[in-house]
């Protein structure tokens, strides 16, 4: 079956985001009102409004019956009404107590219905009863509810502490086991259970639990320590009859322990299509480049099976396609569909055309026939003009935090700053080090991202300052430096301060000039009637004497003669002291020589402005003569080496017959030259031809022939020798001869 029904969409707009806690509860508001401007959607209207069985308590503000709100998305619902066995601000969060008991003052224990569903002593609470006449053919709501009896007194832990509540519900067609044969809207989906803390729980109907111990679920939100999942009541009407609800909720057996059911925001309503035009910030306008809407179409849940087509109309200064781009319509919802989004974004023309507007129109045919026309207005605005107001402020002296602020208006607030200076916000702060002006360009950008700029000029008049500064440096060992300050354009009469390190100088002095004055960094300002200026010179220090010497020779024989070397530093006068009884003063780095007989300390002290530094010198005079013990002339008693040492002459003795016969009982069955004061002997044999028979060196042992070549007995006949004696002090005798080899 093909629908077609005209009706109205609502509208929301993106928003910046907002900062998350607690749930806030008021309780301004009477249970009428509550009812009528609260609780009630579409297709409803109720009469009748009582609270605990008195039309008049429905007409004052009740401590049971609150209205909350709330911007925590973790938490359903963003705002409803509240029923609760004590204060209903004790529902607000954060979690922070295990058994919240706010106390209830009004005594329900006389209802039959909830003795009914407690099964107990029913003690405070509240029920809140209406009678309303449905524009369709059902009647449903969106609930919560909560407790601090969570989870102590859950399942498997019942208890006779199981605080009720249900939503009773009478009227024709009604058939039910309690007063007037009304039934219990609060049960468990698809049951008849009622919804209670023995009946829903961690370990059952779990499914239908949300633990919130310590804010587990609902963080800072709300303060029961469990709810239930977001559960909706609903039932059959019939459409225009009055029907009659009673919505009741008790603590049981006693006082302790708070309960409470939250109630959507106009969520009881009737199966019509819901009509209304709204936006989520609470205005009707979009701004061109900035903002955009979007309109949401939707139906209720128990129309999903059926195409249905929506028309809506639009009037208004707008122009549809020039202002802002063509909208569908109609708009048309497939079977299953409950929800259709338009954007809505108006075009930025840069056209200053003033405030334009749309107004939105839908007729709903309700269940009864009845015709519910409603409608709503969207202004769209330019972009805005922004200005800004700032100071331009002017310093007497130079700083480097003047303060500079701007304040913008005409756009879309909450404002940010920056300027030039990388600095962000206003106030913020400017340096000035020039007379004269300096300017800084500050931008300002509303939530659009619109801008605008201007500049900041802030003005240096400064007269006071320091023109020059002089320091004459300090003695390296006295403090005997200045400092001295120059400055004009006092107003007034000037205060000077000094300040420096060291032990010899006050922490300040009131004077231009600062005298006997260790070397380092010394700070001068000056302060006037006006203003502060201030600098800063380093005192350098004369360089320190450094005395430095060195000797041609330390040591020697007598008598020894010896150079010394002046590389001393820093210094104008040299005081010599020779250790052999002579002494020299001298304002140079000349050369000094001296003779020594003995062993003599030479000191040198080099001055300069009053400091002076001393070093010292050994000249030792030693006992000479040879040193080497393999000498003929060898000394014990020296201590350094005069170069007269005498080593002796090697000598050699050259068998000139060999006669290796084998018989070793005999001598001569080997060669080899007898020698003295030989460091290394060596010898070569030849034959006739030239050719080498034997070579060999050494002298422990000494070379030696067995009268073999190559393995073989060498004949008989003249071998020719060459030989060379290594001896002491690089001595070496060389020579050469000849050998007859017998054989016997």
């Amino acid at each position: 079956m093909l629908k077609k029904i005209f009706y109205l969409i609502a509208v929301t707009f993106s928003l910046p985001a907002i900062s998350f806690g607690q749930i806030v509860v008021t309780s301004t508001q009477s249970p009428t009102d509550i009812v009528q401007n609260v609780l009630l959607g579409n297709g409803i209207v109720a009469t009748n409004i009582t609270y605990n069985g008195s039309a008049t308590n429905a007409n004052t503000p009740q401590t049971n019956v609150t209205t909350f709100s709330n911007a925590n998305p973790a938490f359903p619902f963003s705002s409803g009404v509240l029923l609760t066995t004590g204060a209903g601000t004790g529902a607000a969060g954060p979690n922070n107590i295990g058994s919240a008991t706010q106390g209830g003052t009004q005594d329900v224990s006389i209802d039959p219905d909830l003795n009914s569903i407690a099964n107990s002593s029913v003690t405070n609470g509240v029920f809140l009863e209406f009678d309303f006449i449905p524009s369709g053919d059902s009647v449903s709501f969106n609930y919560i509810f909560g407790s601090d009896e969570y989870p102590e007194f859950a399942p498997p832990n019942n208890s006779s502490f199981n605080d009720a509540f249900g939503f009773f519900l009478s009227g024709p067609g009604i058939a039910g086991p309690y007063q007037n044969s009304a039934v219990n809207l609060a049960v468990l989906p698809g049951t008849a259970t009622p919804v209670t803390i023995n009946n829903v729980g961690p370990s059952l109907n779990s499914n239908y639990y949300v633990p919130n111990d310590n804010g587990l679920a609902y963080g800072t939100s709300i303060q029961y320590d469990g709810t239930t999942t977001l559960l909706t009541a609903v039932s059959q009407v019939q459409c225009g009859e009055t029907y009659h609800i009673k919505m009741a909720i008790c603590n049981v057996g006693d006082q302790a322990y708070d309960s409470g059911v939250f109630l959507e925001a106009n969520s009881f309503g009737s199966s019509v299509v819901q009509v209304a035009v709204t936006t989520v910030s609470g205005d009707s306008t979009v701004v061109e480049g900035c903002s955009d809407a979007n309109f949401i179409f939707t139906r209720p849940s128990d129309q999903l099976t059926d195409t249905l087509i929506i028309n809506y109309t639009i009037v208004g200064d707008a122009i549809e396609g020039t202002d802002y781009p063509p909208l569908i319509n109609p708009i048309t919802f497939l079977p299953g569909e409950d929800t259709i989004v338009l954007n809505f974004a108006p075009i930025q023309d840069n056209i200053s055309e003033g405030a334009e507007y749309i107004t939105i129109t839908v007729f709903t045919i309700t269940e009864c026939g009845d015709t519910i026309a409603t409608q709503g207005t969207i202004y769209i605005l330019d972009e805005p003009i922004i200005t800004i107001n700032e100071n331009d402020p002017t310093a007497l002296c130079a700083n480097d935090s003047i303060q500079m602020t701007a304040v913008a208006s005409g756009g879309f607030g909450p404002y940010t700053y920056s300027w030039n200076n990388g600095q962000t916000g206003s106030p913020a702060f400017g340096d000035v080090s020039l007379n004269g002006p300096t300017n800084y360009i500050v931008t300002a950008t509303d939530q659009c991202g619109f801008q605008m700029t201007d500049t900041v000029t802030i003005t240096l008049n400064q007269t006071l300052a320091i023109d020059s500064m002089l320091q004459y440096p300090a003695s390296a060992c006295n403090p005997t430096g200045t400092v001295v300050g120059f400055a004009s354009g006092f107003s007034g009469t000037p205060v000077y301060n000094w300040s420096g390190p060291g032990a010899n100088s006050p922490n300040s002095i009131n004077a231009s000039v600062f005298q006997n004055l260790s070397a380092g960094w010394y700070y001068f300002t000056i302060t006037d009637n006006v203003c502060v200026v201030n600098d800063s010179i380093l005192l350098n220090q004369d360089l320190a004497p450094i005395a430095n010497f060195s000797p041609s020779a330390s040591t020697g024989c007598t008598p020894l003669t010896v150079t010394f070397t002046n590389s001393s530093q820093n210094s104008t006068s040299y005081a010599w002291d020779f250790g052999n009884g002579q002494t020299a003063n001298v304002n140079d780095l000349s050369s000094q020589t001296q003779t020594y007989t003995s062993n003599s300390i030479i000191r040198l002290i080099a001055s300069a402005n009053g400091c002076s530094d001393t070093s010292f010198v050994n000249v030792s005079i030693a006992v000479c003569g040879c040193t080497d013990p393999i000498a003929i002339n060898y000394d014990p008693n020296a201590q350094l080496n005069d170069g007269t040492c005498m080593y002796p002459i090697p000598t050699v003795e050259i068998p000139n017959v060999f006669t290796p016969d084998g018989d070793v009982s005999k001598a001569n069955e080997i060669y080899f030259l007898t020698t003295t004061n030989a460091l290394n002997v060596e010898f070569t044999i030849f034959n006739r031809w030239g050719g080498i028979v034997y070579s060999g060196s050494g002298i422990n042992p000494a070379p030696s022939w067995d009268g073999k070549a190559n393995g073989m007995e060498a004949t008989e006949g003249v071998y020719f020798i060459q030989y060379k004696i290594s001896g002491y002090n690089n001595q070496v005798l060389e020579g050469h001869g000849f050998l007859h080899l017998i054989r016997k």
